[in-house]
């Protein structure tokens, strides 16, 4: 089992770099033979516009035998196959969070908590990482289920977390075998090399879990009479009146907003709070706007965006630089087509390099430098892009909470710019530099860096705690 593992991985490693390599004559796609199944590498922008355009034959999934099927995400909007089922459960999200007049709904609710996160923060600067998981956690929950997050260690985040953590390692590229040869999951457990068994079924669990947990949260809340508004709440107003389908539906789609969204949302908060460190000549502009336009007598707020130019470039910068999810969650065929002249066939496996086209140079000229004025100038090219069109997904898979990904992170980066100044540690007289790197898996995060975190003046430590409620 150890060798199969070394060989699926170096095999993939292989060709990923090789096909990064030969994109600029390969016209951003090409096919590749792994292990049997036909692979498609879209490295192209203009490329993964046609497959948006024919959505309806390039949005399945193919089957994960570990994260998906063994582990239980096979239930979830992030891997359910394109049918019926994935429509409920899109049509859930658009009702609630999917255009600009449901999230100006939530607006209080998402302000609310990036000022519980300014807080934590202001008390504990060096838990950043964790601050900003309670933040995603605290928006996530609190709209889904209608349950506030506590300080400290917070038992729902805790749970969720954990679930997130599986689903990543377990998607992994050539981390389980079994993803490549499904026989495995039949052959005896005592054979060498079985344990990934055991380990499913303990992943399984916190998959439940994550599940089950915060709907019987939410529903006891309800048989008490003090549910708050939520997605939950709200939609089981006519419990009656549904059938089982539909409330295991719900259920699993509920389960959903918190696994497809928070784990982004963190990567890109905390790749923001790299950028700051390592380019403070951006961090002193965006306050300098955020001084000019709101002043320092109040925190900004997410009716002030349309006027914070400078402040949304840095958030547009932010997805672009930083690529949560670099190739993205696989894609399958459902039957014959055509991309770019290129016959695909039916059952394919698609995988859109997502950050090779958030870093093509010909379209963000010096692409590894973080720069939010490439946002705001006129582009010389038409081919310039807005990088939010690549982050959030193609076709019928693009990402249903991307207005809520962009509120939320509008928010933490406005609010935090207004209140504190990001720099770097300083360590036996040195300044630290931290490195952008990156972790593996389908979501990505920079790779822990330490900085300093501190308010930028009394004033601005007064105003955080004057403005939480």
């Amino acid at each position: 089992m150890g060798t199969e593992m070394g060989l699926v991985s170096f095999v993939c490693l292989i060709e990923y770099q090789q096909l990064i390599l030969i994109w600029a004559a390969s016209g951003g796609i090409m096919s590749v033979k792994l292990l049997g199944r036909l692979v498609i590498i879209v490295s192209s922008a203009a490329v993964m516009d046609e497959l948006d355009k024919k959505g309806a034959i390039y949005s399945d999934r193919p089957i994960l035998e570990m994260g998906g099927e063994l582990v239980g995400y096979s239930q979830t909007l992030v891997l359910i196959v394109y049918g019926s089922r994935f429509r409920t459960y899109r049509k859930h999200f658009s009702r609630y969070i999917g255009g600009v007049k449901p999230m100006q709904e939530l607006h209080p609710l998402i302000e609310d908590e990036a000022r519980r996160f300014l807080k934590r923060t202001l008390s504990a600067p060096d838990d950043l990482l964790p601050n900003l998981r309670k933040l995603a956690g605290g928006i996530i929950l609190r709209l889904t289920y209608g349950y506030q997050v506590i300080d400290g260690q917070d038992p729902f985040v805790n749970l969720i977390e954990k679930a997130n953590d599986n689903f990543n390692a377990a998607t992994v590229a050539g981390a389980f075998p079994v993803d490549f040869f499904p026989i495995l999951k039949k052959l005896p457990e005592w054979l060498p090399g079985m344990s990934f068994m055991q380990t499913a079924r303990d992943w399984a669990k916190d998959t439940a879990a994550m599940v089950e947990v915060p709907w019987a949260y939410t529903k006891a809340q309800m048989a008490a009479g003090k549910a708050p508004p939520s997605f939950v709440s709200t939609n089981l107003e006519n419990e009656g009146s549904m059938t089982a389908d539909d409330i295991r539906d719900l259920r699993l789609a509920a389960s959903s907003m918190y696994g497809g969204g928070a784990d982004t949302t963190v990567s890109a908060e905390y790749a923001f709070y790299l950028a700051m460190v390592l380019y403070p000549d951006v961090q002193r502009k965006a306050q300098a706007e955020i001084d000019a336009v709101i002043g320092n007598g109040r925190l900004p707020t997410l009716s002030d965006q349309a006027h914070l130019p400078y402040v949304n470039a840095v958030v547009t910068e932010v997805l672009r630089w930083n690529s949560v999810a670099p190739t993205g969650v696989p894609h399958t065929a459902t039957e014959d087509g055509y991309i770019s002249g290129y016959f695909i066939p039916k059952n394919s496996l698609i995988l859109a390099n997502l950050w090779n086209m958030l870093h093509d140079p010909e379209t963000y000229p010096d692409p590894f430098t973080f720069d939010p004025e490439r946002h705001i100038a006129t582009p010389k090219k038409e081919a310039q892009r807005d990088p939010r069109k690549v982050c959030f997904g193609y076709g019928r898979r693009v990402c249903p909470g991307m207005y809520l990904a962009e509120a939320s992170l509008y928010s933490c980066i406005a609010m935090t710019l207004s209140v504190f100044d990001i720099e770097k540690k300083v360590e036996n007289g040195v300044p630290v530099t931290p490195v952008h790197e990156n972790t593996s898996g389908i979501i990505s995060y920079p790779k822990p860096f330490k900085c300093v975190i501190k308010p930028r003046s009394e004033k601005a430590a007064s105003l955080i705690t004057e403005e939480i409620i």
